[in-house]
């Protein structure tokens, strides 16, 4: 299985080795001539999503990526990565993939001191740990599957191929998201 991890911003590295433990091969998103190699699957990592999107447009990677998730690749966002992929923001006009189905609000548990973690039931998965750092979550579905829930509010959903959570299961030990997703990635 191998798995491509945009690499332009934020915490890539933590999803690299998390599915390398899991046997999974990955390389890096860095430029357009990467997305020449094969991937079953990509990974969009948390990190500053205003970023993340412009720099995507900028290195020509835009357009590219949001035609691969229209055409089935299973993809998995994260955080900024949620965003990246929600088709609409309450807080914030901009857009970006606008692949998943869902209205989310950006930094929804307020600034870095905002950030905390919590247990919860995940659907398909089990009980996990859930690190929430500056996390949005999700207002509204228009579609998508709601897989988890932390205090009354949406933090895991999945459409279709896409996966997204508020939280970074990459920050912590346990693998059961990562193992859910490339399940997705070879079904």
């Amino acid at each position: 299985m191998v798995i491509g991890v945009l690499a332009v911003q934020g915490a890539f590295i933590e999803h690299e080795k998390m599915l390398e433990a899991l046997g999974a091969t990955t390389f890096e998103i860095r430029q357009k001539k990467d997305l020449e190699q094969h991937m079953d699957g990509l990974i969009l990592p948390g990190g500053e999503s205003t970023v993340m999107g412009k720099l995507l447009k900028e290195l020509e990677l835009f357009e590219p990526l949001k035609a691969l998730i229209e055409n089935g690749l299973p993809v998995f966002g994260t955080c900024a990565g949620m965003i990246l992929l929600a088709d609409e923001l309450s807080n914030d006009e901009k857009r970006h993939f606008a692949t998943l189905p869902v209205t989310v609000r950006r930094n929804a548990y307020g600034r870095q001191l905002g950030s905390f973690h919590a247990r919860a039931q995940m659907k398909g998965v089990g009980e996990i740990p859930m690190t929430f750092i500056r996390a949005p979550f999700v207002e509204q579905t228009h579609g998508a599957d709601v897989l988890a829930t932390v205090d009354g509010n949406i933090v895991a959903v999945r459409y279709q191929n896409q996966l997204a959570t508020a939280f970074h299961p990459e920050l912590d030990e346990d693998p059961s998201v990562h193992r859910y997703f490339l399940q997705m990635c070879a079904s």
